[in-house]
């Protein structure tokens, strides 16, 4: 289990405008952000739960954030139908599709997801299956 997951923003903004409304699909909600000495940034939780967390920020070292290659950020949905909210969330909000909803069976038979690209090319994933918590 996670903690927490960062990613790092060039247009912070974008980035808070883009996730306040997609991660709302997950029960996540932005909290205020507590200065540590570095850079701005933001930080999502369920209400009352300090974890797990999901943080944008601008980067420690000063050098422009990029996507990683490879790599994807995965959210469990509560429901099939919270997949489809949040990817359609995630396209009208600037971001770019890597894969409609739909069962992918190839991973197992309920397996139910929905890949995008946020508006600065961080591939994120939408899922929902029986045994997700």
């Amino acid at each position: 289990m996670f903690s927490h997951i960062q990613v790092g923003a060039r247009n912070l903004n974008r980035m808070i405008e883009f996730y306040d409304k997609v991660l709302l699909h997950f029960g996540l909600e932005r909290q205020p952000f507590e200065p540590d000495g570095g850079p701005d940034g933001a930080i999502w939780q369920r209400p009352g739960q300090r974890w797990p967390q999901f943080v944008v920020q601008l980067p420690f070292n000063g050098l422009p954030a990029t996507w990683g290659n490879g790599w994807q950020v995965s959210f469990a949905a509560p429901s099939q139908e919270a997949v489809q909210l949040a990817w359609q969330t995630a396209m009208a909000q600037g971001g770019s599709d890597e894969g409609k909803p739909g069962l992918r069976p190839h991973y197992n038979t309920d397996y139910y997801g929905a890949y995008c690209r946020d508006p600065e090319g961080n591939k994120l994933c939408f899922v929902h299956a029986a045994d997700l918590p």
